[in-house]
């Protein structure tokens, strides 16, 4: 039989509504839709990022500093490779009356901007404001009740808002802000007096080359030109590498979550097909009367299977991709996404050939098993079922390899997306086993004296039992449910236990050390009962770490190491005589007061371990353009949830005492007491200050999370209706055996209480032994998304996990119980004579 005669028999018997494969259908719509939609948004928001890096970066290149500018060799150099642009960027206070409000203060110069346009809500195209004068994003000017016209004060001096932003072309690769924008000219920090010794302040400079050059190349020519300057160099194929990162982990946990849904599917499919084909018996054994041969059967079928897996992958391609859209407009504002349909080719094909490959695998073993058989053994197929296929083993185990060998060239981090798929293999190896356990221990348990309590146990041992699929089926479903619990109420964690319990009201920046005592009696004033953390603040980039002699540099290193994120660009540093608070001595001995020995350093224990430093070893900073060697004595456990002053670095006060510095301190005021008068009170009083409302900070954080929440709880959900797809393909699979046993059992006597209860029983008996595997199977994958994956901490609610598994066994046994409520239907005559 040719392949155009196979196609002809196989569109015949082929439902139009895909009647019998609608399972394989729902299984790969999931799947495929998932893959679609992550890929596409995924290519979405790199494409916007390559297309417009330059002017999200504002420059071609950008050099960061902290706490000093660019000196007349540095600039000459940048000079060179093409036009330059530069300014500062701090925190401040602004005033407008009575009223006061932390901002973000951007000084730039007459060049900016290098790239795209910074517009006013009044149409103007503009660069930097006049002297006098100050651009306000619409934030700035809501919290401070000013407009256009009107005058405001920052630091020392007054200033005329001269417009409202409309559009910022830098904003996403300004990164995360503590309080709205204002734009102001390039020399208005220092005439306020907020820019002086020891303050805490960034500058940053924009190139734009004058030719096509190599990114990467030209960076290492600067730091390789200057490898004390502790440059933070960013270039216009990295725009944003906050964005991109984050960007990266949740595409990297939705491909998994997708590639997880299209597994788990698989069995399902394998299920479906199953199904599919036996209630095809008749078919097959009277094609093979008639002469066709196993291979024309393989044929006719697989052409069928294949029709009905494009159709369900190409649903799910279409559908993903329409989300887009969707979601693009939800995630406007925290990345860089633009509305708008995209056809990404690669998404798609990947989706496509993720859905294909899946498909043929788990439809393989049924189709291989029924191409072999004889027309009788096939019309017998429902009291002797079919043996298993050694070919369909093989097939499936190259189909498995083409699947991982997939996953593992498309991944952006293969060690992850492998450890991924072995974890996988191992959970169904777990459940495979834990059904064969199931079947032996029911098999060996005393028979109930209960009739129908006897026959449930003996559905789950008899010959031709469900068991196994329905094992690998429920454990899925549960684990999933778990799953999506554990990942939600940890998110939920993060964003309610920890930070607002612990948070102080204000943190406070730039206060001078001459202003210390007059400092603290505001706040006394303000609020006797305060309390308050008055902490050196600077900041500095390691440069080289290691065993005396064998020093590492870090502009050596072609990657960060996990966990070692303190060596990448400039860092918050401090000196303490004591302990900080909220600290754990791990290893070494704390410095007393007035140490004067070989300066030193305590570490954070987590970046020591990840770094590979020892107590010895030496690391070597650069602050404020200056070379500073130390000796680590200590490691330190710190509670970074404790929202106060929490440094990786903190050193001997000999170190660092010298450097120009001023000091940051924490505010938390008793409860009850108004926020407002000390604020107005620090502004008016320092105005080279900035206060900082965590409030704000908070409602920022408490936003992403939960829009990271959702994405994950979608994303769990796709989990969980493939749980479910797989549990109704393992019904499906068995409904024409059980068809027979329970028309038997009424035939017999039995009513349909009787027969429903005995369904009940056996799901009871399974969804209990497996719901203790499923709670630590989902706990764990839960906590790998959470801790590994995005690197929260661990805050679950289990109260909240064990009622979703409860309601995971109570959903799914509705849906065993209402699958199984057609089977009472079935007419005994009718069923009997197929037989």
């Amino acid at each position: 039989m040719s392949w155009g005669t196979a196609w002809r028999i196989a569109r015949r018997d082929l439902n139009a509504r895909f009647r019998g494969l609608r399972l394989l259908l729902v299984c790969l719509f999931l799947g495929t839709g998932a893959l679609a939609a992550i890929g596409s948004l995924t290519a979405a928001i790199e494409r916007e990022i390559e297309a417009n890096g330059r002017e999200y970066l504002g420059g071609d290149m950008q050099i960061e500093l902290w706490q000093r500018g660019l000196n007349e060799e540095e600039r000459a150099a940048l000079e060179e490779l093409g036009d330059v642009s530069s300014g500062t960027r701090l925190q401040a206070m602004a005033r407008y009356d009575e009223q006061a409000a932390p901002i973000e203060l951007k000084a730039i110069d007459g060049a900016y901007p290098l790239y795209g346009e910074l517009t006013l809500t009044d149409g103007r195209s503009v660069g930097a404001p006049g002297p006098n004068e100050a651009w306000l994003s619409q934030g700035a000017a809501d919290r401070l009740g000013a407009e256009p016209g009107e005058s405001i004060a920052i630091g020392t001096q007054t200033l005329s808002v001269g417009g409202i932003i409309e559009t910022e072309p830098d904003r996403l690769g300004e990164g995360f802000q503590l309080g709205p924008t204002v734009i102001v000219a390039e020399d208005l920090p220092a005439r306020a007096g907020l820019i002086a010794p020891g303050s805490m302040y960034q500058s940053k400079t924009r190139v734009r080359f004058d030719t096509t050059r190599d990114f990467e190349a030209t960076e290492e020519a600067l730091e390789e030109q200057f490898p004390e300057a502790g440059f933070d160099i960013d270039t216009a194929d990295r725009a944003a590498p906050g964005t991109d990162r984050f960007v990266g982990r949740m595409s990297e946990f939705l491909t998994l979550v997708g590639l997880a849904a299209l597994v788990i599917a698989g069995i399902g499919i394998g299920g479906g097909v199953t199904s599919y084909l036996d209630a095809r018996r008749q078919g097959i054994a009277t094609l093979k009367i008639l002469g066709a041969s196993s291979t024309d059967i393989a044929r006719i079928y697989a052409l069928q299977i294949v029709a009905a897996s494009l159709a369900g992958s190409l649903a799910g391609i279409v559908v993903g991709v329409a989300l887009v859209p969707i979601l693009g407009a939800a995630l406007q504002g925290l990345l860089p996404v633009s509305s708008g349909l995209v056809i990404d080719p690669g998404a798609i094909l990947l989706a496509l050939a993720y859905g294909m490959l899946v498909a043929l695998v788990f439809a393989a073993p049924p189709l291989l098993r029924a191409r072999h058989f004889p027309a009788m053994a096939l019309m017998r197929a429902r009291v002797a079922p079919l043996a298993r296929d050694p070919q369909a083993l093989m097939l499936v185990g190259g189909g498995l390899a083409a699947i991982v060998a997939l996953a593992l060239i498309t991944a952006e981090r293969p060690i992850l997306s492998g450890s991924f798929l072995a974890g996988a293999a191992a959970i169904l190896g777990l459940l495979a086993l834990l059904g064969i356990g199931i079947r032996k221990l029911a098999g060996a348990l005393p028979r109930p004296s209960s009739p129908v309590a006897r026959n449930a146990l003996a559905n789950l041992h008899r010959p031709g039992s469900s068991t196994g699929a329905l094992v690998t089926a429920l454990g899925f479903g549960l684990a999933s449910f778990v799953l999506l619990a554990g990942v939600q109420s940890a998110l939920d964690g993060n964003i309610e236990k920890r930070v607002p319990d612990q948070a102080p009201d204000y943190f406070v920046l730039d206060i001078p050390l001459g202003q210390v005592e007059e400092f603290e009696g505001l706040i006394q004033q303000a609020d006797p009962e305060a309390s308050w953390r008055t902490v050196p603040a600077l900041r500095g980039t390691v440069l080289a770490y290691g065993p005396e002699g064998a020093m590492t540099r870090t502009a050596d290193l072609t990657e960060i190491p996990d966990g070692a994120w303190a060596l990448r660009g400039e860092r918050g540093l401090t000196y303490s005589d004591t302990l900080p608070e909220g600290n754990e001595l791990t290893s070494g001995e704390w410095w007393g007061p007035f140490y004067e020995g070989e300066p030193l350093v305590s570490l954070d224990e987590d970046f020591a371990e990840a770094a590979g430093l020892e107590i010895g070893d030496t690391m070597t900073f650069g602050v404020l353009g200056i070379e500073r060697t130390v000796r680590v004595a200590n490691t330190r456990m710190v509670d970074w949830e404790s929202m106060g002053f929490n440094y990786v670095f903190v050193f001997s006060p000999n170190a660092l005492r010298d450097a120009p510095h001023n000091l940051a301190a924490t505010v938390e005021l008793s409860e009850g007491t108004p926020t407002g008068p000390l604020l107005q009170s620090l502004v008016a009083a320092l105005p080279s200050t900035s206060v900082i409302e965590v409030g704000g900070v908070l409602e920022q954080a408490r936003t992403i999370l939960e829009q990271v929440g959702v994405a994950t709880l979608a994303a769990a959900s796709v989990a969980v209706l493939a749980g479910l797809a797989v549990l109704l393909g393992a019904i499906a699979a068995a409904r024409a055996a059980r068809t027979y046993d329970t028309v038997v059992l009424r035939v017999l006597g039995a009513d349909r209480r009787q027969i429903l209860l005995m369904q009940l029983i056996e799901y009871v008996v399974l969804a209990g032994a497996l719901a203790f595997v499923a709670l630590g199977i989902g706990s764990l994958a839960a906590w790998l998304v959470v801790t590994q994956l995005f690197e929260f901490d661990w805050l679950p609610d289990w109260g909240e996990i064990l009622a979703v598994l409860g309601l995971g066994i109570a959903v799914v046994l509705a849906f065993a119980l209402g699958a199984s409520l057609p089977l009472l239907r079935a007419k005994p005559a009718q069923a009997l004579r197929a037989l």
